[in-house]
């Protein structure tokens, strides 16, 4: 199991991003979750196949239509507890 944390930046916020997210990440198999920031970021936790995240990961670049996704900043971590669903905060 792998496990990336993730921050997004640009009009991520009001947008459904979080939902969206979550949604994706169910779908590839991940766990883990998606919250806000008071900065206007979105910040991503998500463990499970490396594959799989790497395609959150580009998923993460575009986002839904309504947002507008200027940067994605990620780092490769070592899990220190195990999620079992995706949480939006």
């Amino acid at each position: 199991m792998k496990q990336a944390k993730i921050k997004v930046r640009g009009r991520v916020q009001g947008v459904f991003f979080r939902s969206h997210a979550r949604e994706n990440a169910q779908a590839l198999g991940l766990t883990g979750y998606a919250e806000n920031l008071p900065n206007g970021e979105v910040e991503i936790l998500v463990q499970g196949e490396e594959d799989n995240i790497k395609k959150f990961l580009d998923w993460c670049k575009a986002g839904p239509p309504s947002s507008d996704v200027r940067e994605v900043e990620y780092a490769w971590e070592e899990p220190t507890q195990k999620h079992e669903g995706f949480e939006t905060y």
